[in-house]
């Protein structure tokens, strides 16, 4: 949880140019669903958010992934942003259905020879590749043999890893295992509110345990071959008093948004109060066999974090088995289009305490950014002032964390580009480069090139 409020420095205060240790990442992030479309080309098999995304009502507008941001399409193009923008990092994902299509069998190569054209362009450019196995698009194959409620889906993740390994392992040593486990389980299982659109609380659990084991399997066929961690999302907790239930209230949802993830991942336990929670809720949990927590906690290099905003959280009874209630916000917070609060300071704090919970574990900030739905103007440029203000804030934020000790050795903004935003489709901008998806047209916006002038310092600059 965060510290308490009136105990924080804020960022109104802080010099306007700050350096970065040396070797620091500054990065962009996607994911393969959500840029790269080609949906049926090349031998690409058909993935879970394939599905889903044909339910009438399950997308915004009836919006699909099938064209995306057509990155499949314009590789060089899209990396020549890149080192346009002066970066020297890229976190992407791997298509689990482009390279085998089946979810297990032969390899694809004409979608292996895809990302391979990507890793030798990107590090043409000198830029870092940090690959993601697995950003939500399961094969719908494995989908219908019980997907992750499946242990076998767990196995199955572990042969598409060492697959990946084999190929790319010359050129490739960072990995992303998993990315947000817990809105897969949530969003996806929970609440069927992403593919592949279930709501079952106990197999949410279950799903959100074979994700881990995934993990744990991957990191074994990779053997010290790279180094790898999972994405967390993670979201610091914040009482909406300072009244002791308020408190118990925040330290409860902390366990099951957060710790039920981190433990297991860092220390190969699960936290005890959320185990007893999940028992009352779903009953005895059978599916966790002897040894699986010695294999989720096989090891971890670093931790990944994606931030957007806090969540503030009082006693009672909420939504699901919960006895806690998120609360909106406070009305004084600046909010994002989507309406998320803006609270870099608590960036500062979750960092803080990763390095204090696991102490010499490096850090990553894999995913940070805010939807702003800004468009070009008459001059053709995009003026988002919002989104370079929430950047400058949130690198100073990250620095701060530095200074107060945490080992965090790289920032991915989210996203490169404006992309498929999963269930809201198109409509929130994410991007440093506006697309306009009728055309493809990519434009830097304002906020590109001032991160472009970071990355190229290796500071913060100034406001413009």
């Amino acid at each position: 949880m965060n510290a308490d409020p009136h105990t924080r420095t804020e960022d109104k205060d802080a010099p306007r140019t700050l350096r970065f240790p040396e070797g620091f990442w500054w990065g962009t992030a996607t994911s393969a669903y959500q840029v790269e479309g080609a949906e049926q080309e090349d031998g690409r098999g058909e993935s879970v958010w394939d599905r889903f995304s044909r339910v009438p009502g399950a997308v915004e507008r009836g919006e699909t992934g099938a064209t995306a941001c057509d990155h499949y399409h314009r590789v060089e193009q899209d990396v020549a942003l890149m080192a346009a923008l002066g970066t020297n990092a890229y976190r992407c994902s791997v298509s689990w259905p482009r390279l085998l299509p089946e979810g297990t069998g032969p390899v694809n190569r004409r979608g292996l020879d895809h990302y391979h054209r990507l890793v030798d362009r990107l590090l043409e450019h000198g830029i870092t590749p940090l690959l993601t196995l697995y950003h939500w698009d399961l094969p719908q194959a494995l989908q219908d043999r019980g997907g992750w409620r499946a242990r076998e889906t767990a196995e199955r993740f572990a042969e598409y890893a060492a697959v990946c390994f084999d190929a790319f392992g010359d050129r490739v040593r960072d990995w992303i295992t998993v990315n947000e486990p817990w809105i897969v389980g949530v969003l996806g299982h929970q609440l069927g509110l992403h593919a592949p659109g279930e709501r079952d609380v106990a197999g949410s659990v279950r799903a959100m345990h074979h994700l881990l084991l995934g993990h744990g399997l991957a990191v074994r066929e990779l053997a010290g071959r790279g180094r790898a961690g999972v994405a967390f999302s993670l979201y610091p907790h914040e009482p909406h008093t300072w009244g002791p239930a308020d408190l118990a209230a925040a330290h409860g949802s902390d366990g099951y948004v957060n710790r039920w993830f981190l433990d297991p991942v860092l220390t190969g336990r699960y936290p005890a109060d959320m185990r007893a929670h999940w028992q009352d809720a779903v009953g005895e949990l059978d599916f966790i066999a002897e040894g699986d927590l010695a294999v989720i906690g096989t090891g971890s290099d670093f931790i990944g974090v994606n931030y957007y905003t806090r969540r503030i959280v009082s006693a009672g009874r909420g939504d699901g088995p919960f006895p806690w209630k998120v609360q909106p916000g406070r009305p004084e917070v600046a909010r994002t289009d989507l309406n998320w609060e803006v609270v870099p300071e608590a960036l500062t704090d979750l960092l803080v305490r990763l390095h204090r919970d696991h102490p010499g574990v490096p850090l990553l900030v894999t995913e940070n950014g805010a939807a702003y739905d800004d468009e070009p103007g008459p001059d053709g440029a995009v003026h988002d002032r919002r989104r370079t203000d929430f950047l400058h804030r949130h690198l100073v934020a990250v620095h701060r964390a530095i200074e107060r000790g945490a080992p965090v050795r790289g920032y991915f903004h989210w996203s490169l580009l404006d992309n498929f935003e999963w269930a809201m489709g198109y409509r929130p901008r994410m991007g440093l480069v506006h697309v306009d998806h009728a055309t493809q047209r990519r434009t830097v916006k304002d906020s590109g090139h001032w991160y472009a002038a970071a990355a190229r310092a290796n500071a913060v600059p100034e406001l413009p």
